[in-house]
């Protein structure tokens, strides 16, 4: 078809023939072949039509369609019913396990997020992330029966062999609650990982082990680390821990029927060298941190292979008889199968050094990965049946729950959770965002970096800045629509430029989304709320700390009656609803390895979560920003207060 039939299209005469977009995308490349880039020339040339269209694009649904989103999935211990946890919707669906039959809704919290089995199979419980509860689901009648406490943002749950006590994985206070589920009452905290969130216990209920989906912020432009914490259930406190060294984003952790096997899912992000090795063998290593007796010392495995990439990997599940693991990645859209015995085999034949370097070699996962299974889009969670024939997964944005055979290797059902018939733009948007399949090889996408949509607590070298220039400090996404210019440097005044033809050219390598992709995905991004403030009393009212931190904030003159510059106070740059001007400014913290020393200012909402600091993260603290990279007050004016006035201040900008 040439450009001008294209053009004489109206954007209701393109959409109600429905043409698919990438059939209207080859349309265009008959006439400018793909080495042009349609993202790049295409978008220009049909602009008009893309302009046109931008309105129907996020009207053809109504805004007020509300997808299920299942995230995790258990079985009742008959394996009758199969529980989805479903955070778009809030709730619990539970489905007949055979046929696929929704047997009853069950509203919870907001954002839950985990979900666990009691011993015995008469109690679920749910972690509210954003209601910071737990909610307790009698099984039998199928109806939320108490709300149980938790800490900031809770993320899994687990309960001790006995019954007696519930762990709640808190992934903002990096904490896990111990809850006595007699009296309804959290006991203690216990000190986890950055980012608390999965847990799983040992067969014999010994332990208990947690990882975290944030690295521990480290030295500037050091490897990252992550670890697995283990506790003690008879004791209640952390007696060990795992290291993970060079792993930025551990989620799942599963353990064999007998205990001697342990699995955690992770990434392990090449973020100190620049992005432009995409081609030359990873910026991301997808993989599994292999642990307990039939191993011996922690072994890292990947699951990539030597031309394609799997990932993120999420959700873990063993097979009873420890024949297989089930590996859920989610920008891939599959479920990766290891043999076992095969594993172990290779494993165990590698030399201590050899071992030290597996995770680095492309060519290991030929040795023990024996299929891919593909399932629905951006699969999360798994439930394996008691006898391993039935694997279940969560395909978040599919809104379906699609069954392996195990023997087969293949799906043989799909269970609907009978969302909204139609998409609407956002959730377009939400599946470009968690999907690899633009990225070369399979690579990696947006949430790689955005880890479920927030971030990673990384610094990355990216091509478009120079090599070795410019390293930046990944941010928050929520809450960011109407915050330009974007990037560090501001240099793209939108999103549409920020997420546009530069992702083909510097990031993918391989394929960008064409003009009505982008506007979805720049739709999905626009709509990211901003997760509820902790730090805030419920009347809205302030701390004394909080007051004292917020008058210095507000303050301008030194504590020796000097006037600030209007530019140095931090009210001025940091005001409006996201306390940022929109402007960019010089604070003294550039670096050598900087073009320029102007920075975009930040917003500070929810700042507190987002550690490290300044553009390229070499602030560990809110603290450091202050005491370590503001030796002539050009960040404000903070060197005249005393240690206890500095933690006021930052007491008031968690509230912020």
């Amino acid at each position: 078809m040439k450009l001008s039939a294209i053009s004489a299209y109206s954007a209701r005469r393109l959409f109600s023939l429905r043409l698919s977009l990438r059939s209207l995308r080859r349309r265009v490349e008959v006439v400018f072949p793909y080495s042009f880039g349609f993202a790049s020339l295409g978008t220009v040339l049909i602009g008009g039509i893309v302009a046109l269209s931008l309105a129907t694009l996020g009207a053809d649904t109504p805004a007020a369609a509300r997808f299920s989103s299942p995230i995790e999935l258990t079985l009742s211990k008959d394996g009758a019913r199969l529980f989805a946890l479903c955070e778009g919707t809030g709730e619990v669906v539970a489905f007949d396990a055979r046929s696929g039959k929704i047997v009853r809704r069950i509203k919870v919290g907001s954002v839950p997020k985990g979900l666990a089995l009691s011993p015995n199979g008469e109690r679920l419980y749910v972690a509210n992330s954003w209601s910071d509860s737990v909610s307790e689901i009698d099984t039998a009648a199928l109806a939320v029966v108490r709300s149980l406490p938790a800490g900031f943002e809770p993320n899994s749950v687990i309960t001790d062999l006995a019954g007696r006590f519930l762990y709640v994985a808190n992934r903002i206070s990096n904490d896990v609650s111990v809850v006595d589920l007699a009296a309804g009452t959290e006991v203690k905290r216990l000190a986890a990982g950055r980012g608390a969130s999965y847990l799983a216990i040992s067969p014999d209920g010994a332990s208990i082990y947690c990882t975290h989906i944030y690295p521990y912020p480290g030295d500037f432009r050091a490897p990252p680390e992550s670890d697995i914490a283990v506790i003690d259930t008879a004791r209640q406190v952390i007696k060990d821990r795992y290291r993970l060294p060079n792993a930025a984003g551990v989620f799942h952790v599963a353990l064999s029927a007998d205990g001697r096997l342990g699995m955690a899912a992770q990434l392990r992000p090449k973020n100190l060298i620049p992005l432009a090795h995409v081609e030359h063998g990873w910026v991301f290593g997808n993989s599994i941190s292999v642990f307990g007796a039939d191993v011996g010392e922690l072994v890292q495995i990947p699951l990539d292979e030597l031309e394609r990439y799997f990932t993120p990997p999420f959700a873990i599940a063993l097979a009873p008889d420890k024949s297989a693991a089930y590996i859920s990645t989610t920008g891939s859209d599959s479920v990766t199968v290891i043999d076992i015995p095969r594993l172990l085999a290779f494993i165990r034949a590698a030399s201590p050094a050899q071992r030290r370097t597996l995770a680095n070699d492309l060519s290991a996962s030929a040795n023990y990965v024996v299929t891919r299974i593909a399932v629905g889009t951006a699969p999360k969670g798994l439930a394996l049946s008691s006898d391993g024939k039935r694997l279940y997964v969560a395909n978040r944005t599919a809104d379906t729950i699609s069954v392996i055979d195990t023997a087969a290797r293949k799906v043989s059902a799909t269970f609907s959770l009978q969302g909204p018939a139609t998409l609407t733009a956002e959730r377009r948007g939400e599946r470009l965002f968690f999907s690899a399949r633009f990225g070369f090889q399979g690579h990696f996408g947006c949430a790689n970096c955005h880890l479920e949509s927030t971030f990673d607590g990384l610094q990355w070298d990216l091509e478009p800045d120079g090599f070795g220039q410019d390293i930046v400090d990944n941010r928050l996404l929520e809450d960011v629509a109407e915050t330009a210019p974007f990037k560090w440097n501001g240099g793209n005044p939108n999103l549409e430029t920020e997420c546009g033809p530069r992702t083909e050219k510097f990031f993918y390598r391989s394929e960008s989304y064409d003009g009505w992709e982008l506007s979805d995905l720049v739709s999905y991004i626009k709509a990211m709320p901003l997760r509820p403030n902790r730090f805030r009393l419920a009347g809205g009212e302030l701390t004394p700390a909080q007051e004292r931190g917020k008058a210095i904030f507000e303050r301008t003159r030194t504590k020796s009656g000097a006037p600030i510059p209007e530019a140095n106070q931090c009210q001025v740059c940091h005001s409006g609803k996201h306390y940022t001007n929109l402007k960019m400014f010089d604070v003294g913290s550039g670096k050598a390895t900087d073009r320029s020393p102007m920075v975009d200012t930040p917003q500070l909402n929810n700042i507190v979560l987002t550690a490290p600091y300044l553009h390229d993260g070499s602030a560990r603290t809110l603290e450091e920003i202050w005491t370590v990279f503001n030796p002539k007050d050009t960040h404000g004016v903070t060197n005249d207060l005393q240690k206890d006035e500095l933690n006021d201040l930052i007491e008031y900008l968690k509230t912020l």
